[in-house]
């Protein structure tokens, strides 16, 4: 599918702390509905990015990868209007059909916030209004390179905070 997509942002991050520190600043931006995509191999911090997510939206209990239960639910407390991280893995899945049987569409529209890991995989169903966060191992020591980028309008009117709150992880040029 074609959608209206922004520029990509381009990052880097030198550790997993780094890596959770940026998931952190991209948290408190969220409304309700949105989607974030992860794409990346096995290993490249997707689900490190899910825990600093989850920690910038104040949750404290151990967010950890959903590959077998598909879908995890985490309350979120402190940042109104939001009530839910939805975390999901879609890798086991076989077909489309599958990912929209998961219902994320749904289940976001009442306070939610999904991140999919294997996002990738799910934007020819989920991907109008997402944000797209691909992240690559970069050389050694956890090193990450990270684009971002939204696909529709829904970010537009937040691009510019976006862009704001990544700022120390820019990748020059």
């Amino acid at each position: 599918m074609e959608w209206l997509t922004s520029p990509e942002l381009v990052l880097q991050t030198a550790g997993a702390d780094q890596t959770r520190a940026l998931a952190g600043a991209i948290a408190p931006l969220c409304q309700p509905g949105d989607m974030l995509l992860l794409a990346g191999d096995l290993g490249a911090g997707k689900t490190t990015f899910a825990q600093g997510f989850g920690a910038g939206l104040g949750i404290t209990e151990t967010i950890t990868s959903p590959t077998f239960t598909l879908v995890r639910h985490y309350a979120v407390s402190g940042h109104p209007p939001l009530r839910t991280l939805l975390h999901a893995d879609v890798y086991r899945l076989d077909r489309l059909q599958e990912i929209v049987d998961l219902g994320l569409g749904e289940l976001v529209d009442d306070g939610g916030v999904a991140l999919v890991e294997w996002g990738d995989v799910a934007e020819p169903v989920l991907g109008e209004g997402s944000l797209a966060i691909a992240l690559l191992a970069a050389g050694h020591d956890d090193h990450r390179v990270i684009s971002v980028r939204a696909a529709g309008t829904t970010w537009c009117t937040r691009w510019t905070a976006l862009q704001a709150a990544l700022a120390p992880w820019r990748a020059e040029p």
